[in-house]
């Protein structure tokens, strides 16, 4: 019998999630609060699908099967029945702490709680549940269907099984999987990419270099794929400005506290390809 997986969350990451799920074989509900994103959601996972149908990676009977697989709902009683659930909402602790406290007292006993969130502590929004050693945190990368990582984190009562359970899920839809074993804001990748986007940001707004040249001098001297500026643009300025945030609040610790002029961008609507002008523009 296939498993069932609820993803909570239809925007860039969750429906993401839902795509290599269902193409993996799980029976997946897709929940969101409204129709119109649920729409936009499904319509971006047929395409994402179209796309590898059309190079050749996928068939279009597989397509067509795992777009089968997914059940979008505006109901989060449809998740009651999912052996995992993986919520992929807005980067705020209260919003996360309101789902899990409401799916809590939905699911099986049985079924394992986990979050996308990039940067904020797993123990936290378990803390909420009467059962947090169920909750783990399993961070995906974007896009989805081509980023190979996923990040999974031990939160403070997290246990084994969970955590095996959250590793046998990831690495069934294609990834291959990092464990941070002690729950710090930010896990591993976020405070990496974090530290070193803030740090860009404050080249670039003293003037010490333009945005392409720091982005080259990454690209060519560190042999990363894309630089910090340019990776901020595509994930989001604001995205990653309250990233951020969360780990300077969490840590104290200068080099994660965003320059000023990040936050201009922000304040401006500047928020990088979503908006047409981040540090560069679209």
């Amino acid at each position: 019998m296939a498993k069932k997986l609820a993803v909570i969350g239809a925007g860039l990451m969750g429906s993401g999630i839902a795509q290599v799920s269902a193409q993996a074989g799980w029976d997946v509900v897709l929940r969101d609060v409204t129709d119109e994103a649920l729409r936009r959601g499904t319509d971006g996972i047929r395409a994402s699908y179209d796309k590898f149908v059309s190079k050749g990676k996928l068939s279009a009977e597989d397509a067509e099967a795992a777009l089968g697989r997914i059940t979008a709902t505006t109901d989060l009683d449809a998740a009651s029945e999912a052996d995992i659930v993986v919520e992929a909402v807005f980067e705020r602790i209260d919003v996360k702490q309101e789902i899990f406290r409401t799916l809590d007292g939905l699911v099986k006993d049985e079924a394992v709680l986990a979050s996308n969130t990039s940067a904020i502590p797993i123990t936290k929004i378990a803390a909420v549940t009467e059962r947090p050693e169920r909750v783990v945190g399993t961070h995906f990368f974007s896009p989805v269907p081509m980023m190979q990582l996923c990040e999974l984190v031990r939160g403070y009562k997290t246990s084994d099984e969970t955590l095996a359970a959250a590793r046998e899920f990831a690495e069934g839809v294609g990834k291959t999987c990092i464990v941070v074993n002690r729950d710090v804001a930010g896990f591993v990748t976020t405070r990496l990419i974090s530290a070193l986007v803030v740090e860009a940001a404050k080249l670039h707004e003293s003037g010490v270099a333009t945005a392409e040249d720091i982005d080259t001098a990454c690209k060519l001297g560190f042999g990363h794929a894309m630089g910090p500026l340019a990776t901020a643009d595509l994930t989001g300025v604001d995205i990653l400005l309250h990233a951020t945030e969360n780990i300077y609040t969490e840590s104290q610790d200068e080099k994660f506290a965003p320059p000023e002029g990040m936050r201009r961008m922000v304040d401006a609507g500047d928020i990088g390809r979503k908006s047409g002008q981040g540090f560069y523009r679209y």
